[in-house]
This record gives structure tokens, C-alpha cells and sequence, in this order.
């Protein structure tokens, strides 16, 4: 546990000031007590067991300024609670290198039951939205608390050729911010449009990277770009605006040659950039090898998304706790002597 203002724990030193002065005041009394005729008839009166609960409502409020004090300097402990994202933008690659079988029965299949099981996971008030790319990429899907909608989508996939991973994660972050004014053929022509006067790039203020929990990005792709917009340069962009993209690899770092129908293409996952894109947005890298570990892969990725573990203020925990023996003692102090401490 750490503390946000830990110079507020200098009040702690009024603690034994307090206990001084509560001596103190018993010992005035046992003075003033000194004035009955005969103390024996006092303590027989009081008894033993009155002698000590006498003791226990300012022990009980003592604690309940200690607890206090810690409330004060906003304490703050790493603990699991339910996620606060709102939305999960599934981007997956849809490229003709998605049929190879390395991956069983093929890499797209393997993806797409993999995803319909992670959606079915998640809680009903998580929106889902689906982003297909290739040599383009499009909204298969836009963010919706519908699963069969979803899964619709997913299931409608069709190969394409080429493989665009910056135009996929431009195409989420404008899913994500509709009003933002993303545009893929604004990053993907830039210097040609130079010469016609640049457009407008979307003027937002850059927050920490991973700062923004409404909403997350699962990249999932089997190549390395070919096309589109720079894969890092659109990284920095998700990164500017808080977004964590958790990346997976499917497919082999050393290269596969994949056939169909009289063409054959050679095909490389870039593990590099996508460890890249996940560092620089704060997210988490993954390789799948095999569809046993794809869907491992999601089963982690599900309960990251469900339940999340991060740093968390617990002021008002303190504060509960404080107030709570603070009545108590009050209570107890009117219940025993008809009084307040």
C-alpha cells in the first residue's frame, strides 16, 4: 500500500498526545474520587468488568482517528476489480494467408471460433465492435451489446489480398472516437496531398498511453503490412489517445509459402511490430502457434477485460472504517454511561 499525500501521516504524532492527555484527565479523577467517604464502596460499585469497559469507546475512537489520518493521505493498494471497459474492438485480419492449415483446421477458422468464445465471456454491458482488414479495413460490425450480431459478422468474413495492419488500427481508433475525424486516407497520403494543401489532422491533446480504459483494441493478424498507412505511426495515434492495443500473432516468424488456386505467396509474421504496437500503447503481446493456443490466448485476454488488477485509491474504505468505530464507541459510551466518550 502507498499513499498519494504520505505528509499527512505527520498527524499521527498527535496520537500520543491524545492518550498523554486522556492519563491525564483519569488521573484528575481518581483525584476528585479521593473525596468519598470510603473508596471501597466505589469499587465494589463499579466492579472489576466496569473498570475496563470504561476504557474500551476511547480506545475504539482513537482508532477511529488513526484510520482517519490514513484516510487522510489517500492510501492506495493494488487490487482486482471488475473492468471499467465499455468497449472492445476486435481487428482481424482477413488476408488470403489466413486459409494456411498450419493453424488447424486453418488459421481464419481457428481465429474466428476463438473470438465467438471470447465474446460469449463477455459481461452484457461490454459493446463489442468487429474490424476486418486486408488490403482495406472496414467495420464488419459497430460497437453493439448484440452477440449474435457479432458473431454474424465474424462469420461473414471473406479473404482479400494484401495486408494493412495501420489501416486497422485507424479504422478502430475512429470507431472508437466517431466525432475525432480519423481518416485512413489522411495518414496513408499525406505527402501527396501536400501539394493540394494538407488536411486537417485530428487536434486532440495527447493523454498518458494506456489512460483510457472505456474502450480496448485486440489486434489479431497472421502477416506483416504490405500496405496502408505506417503500422507504428498509427500506434502513436491510439497511444495519444490512451488506447491499449493487446496484439496476436498467428502464423510463423520465419515465413510459410501458402497456395490456392495457382498463386502462391510467402508470408512472415512480423512479431517485432506487434510487440512494438503493444509496447508503445501499453498493451500485451501474444504468439499463437496452434489453435490450442489462440484460444488460451482470448480465455487470458477475457479475464483481463472482466476483471482487472491496477493500482486503486481506498480513501473511502479508510473513511468507512473510521466513521464506522467512531459510532460504535459513541454507542457503546451511551449505552454503558449514558454518555458521549
Amino acid at each position: 500500500m502507498s499513499f498519494q499525500w504520505p505528509e499527512m501521516l505527520w498527524l499521527y504524532a498527535a496520537i500520543p498526545l491524545l492518550v498523554a492527555a486522556y492519563f491525564y484527565a483519569l488521573g484528575r479523577k481518581k483525584k476528585l474520587a479521593l473525596r468519598y467517604a470510603s473508596l471501597t464502596l466505589v469499587k465494589e460499585a463499579m466492579g472489576v468488568g466496569q473498570k475496563w469497559r470504561r476504557h474500551i469507546p476511547p480506545l475504539l475512537f482513537l482508532l477511529a482517528l488513526a484510520v482517519m489520518i490514513a484516510a487522510i493521505a489517500r492510501p492506495q493498494a493494488v487490487v482486482t476489480l471488475p473492468s471499467q471497459h465499455e468497449t472492445v474492438i476486435l481487428a482481424m485480419d482477413v488476408s488470403g494467408s489466413m486459409r494456411a492449415t498450419d493453424v488447424e483446421p486453418n488459421r481464419l477458422v481457428a481465429a474466428q471460433n476463438a473470438a465467438k468464445a471470447f465474446i460469449a465471456d463477455q459481461p452484457e454491458n461490454v459493446r463489442i465492435g468487429v474490424v476486418a482488414f486486408a488490403g482495406t479495413a472496414t467495420v464488419a460490425q459497430a460497437p453493439t451489446r448484440n452477440r449474435e450480431d457479432v458473431i454474424a459478422a465474424i462469420d461473414r468474413f471473406q479473404l482479400q489480398r494484401a495486408t494493412a495492419i495501420g489501416s486497422a488500427i485507424i479504422v478502430s481508433l475512429a470507431t472508437i472516437f466517431p466525432d475525432a475525424g480519423y481518416d485512413v486516407a489522411t495518414f496513408m497520403y499525406g505527402a501527396e496531398n501536400e501539394k493540394k494543401g494538407p488536411k486537417p489532422q485530428p487536434a486532440t491533446k495527447p493523454v498518458p498511453p494506456g489512460s483510457y480504459n472505456a474502450a480496448v483494441i485486440i489486434l489479431l493478424t497472421d502477416g506483416q503490412r504490405t500496405t496502408g498507412p505506417d503500422t507504428i505511426a498509427a500506434a502513436r495515434l491510439a497511444a495519444e489517445r490512451g488506447v491499449r492495443i493487446y496484439t496476436v500473432g498467428v502464423g510463423t516468424p520465419d515465413g510459410k509459402i501458402v497456395g490456392f488456386e495457382g498463386w502462391s505467396m510467402h508470408v512472415r509474421l512480423d512479431e517485432e511490430t506487434l510487440k512494438t504496437v503493444a509496447d508503445v500503447t501499453r498493451g500485451e503481446y501474444f504468439y499463437a502457434g496452434n489453435a490450442m493456443d489462440l484460444k488460451k490466448i482470448y480465455e487470458s485476454l477475457k479475464t483481463k477485460f472482466v476483471l482487472e488488477t491496477k493500482k486503486t485509491e481506498i480513501t473511502a474504505l479508510f473513511s468507512a472504517v473510521a466513521a464506522a468505530l467512531a459510532l460504535v464507541s459513541g454507542l457503546l459510551s451511551m449505552l454503558w454511561f449514558n454518555r458521549i466518550l
